[in-house]
C-alpha cells in the first residue's frame, strides 16, 4: 500500500548542501579535464645511443636479395651502432655468389641535429640520418637502411 509523505516533517534543504555539491562536482570535473591533456612526449629528444639491427634495404626485409652497382648480392645481417661521443659504425654481412660471405664496417663521427645525424665516413663521404626513440634509418648509396634497436 502506497502512503503519501507527510509534508509537515519535511525541512528545506540549507544552501550549504547544494554548493558542497557543486563543489564536489567541479571537483570532479578538473580531475577528469587533467586526465585528457596530451602527455608530454617524453620521446621529443632521444639518445640516439646504442646498437641499431638492420631490418630492412630498400623496403626489403633483411636477409634480401639487391642488385647494386650491377653485382647482384644477398643483404644477410647488419647492426649500427652509434655512441654518446660523437662516432658510430656500421657492419653488415652480404653474400656475393662468386666469393661467398663477406662482411664490411666502416665508421664515422657524427653532428646531431634534432632527430637528424650527419656523418662523416672515413676516408669517404657525407650522409644523413634519422632517429626515433627505437628506429634508425640512413640513405647511403641510393639505398634505405632501416635498423631497430
Amino acid at each position: 500500500m502506497k502512503t503519501k509523505p507527510d509534508t509537515s516533517n519535511l525541512k528545506p534543504q540549507p544552501a550549504a548542501h547544494c554548493l558542497q555539491g557543486l563543489c564536489l562536482l567541479s571537483a570532479c570535473l578538473m580531475l577528469a579535464g587533467t586526465g585528457c591533456k596530451p602527455a608530454a612526449d617524453v620521446n621529443a629528444n632521444p639518445d640516439p645511443a646504442g646498437i641499431y639491427t638492420l631490418v630492412s634495404v630498400d623496403g626489403k626485409t633483411v636477409p634480401c636479395g639487391l642488385n647494386h652497382e650491377g653485382a647482384t648480392l644477398t643483404v644477410k645481417s647488419g647492426a649500427f651502432t652509434i655512441t654518446a661521443d660523437g662516432h658510430c659504425s656500421s657492419q653488415i654481412t652480404f653474400a656475393v655468389p662468386s666469393r661467398g660471405d663477406m662482411s664490411k664496417e666502416v665508421k664515422a663521427s657524427y653532428t646531431r641535429q634534432g632527430s637528424q645525424l650527419t656523418m662523416q665516413w672515413e676516408g669517404a663521404g657525407t650522409t644523413m640520418g634519422s632517429f626515433t626513440a627505437n628506429t634508425f634509418t640512413m640513405t647511403n648509396e641510393d639505398m634505405v637502411f632501416a635498423y631497430r634497436k
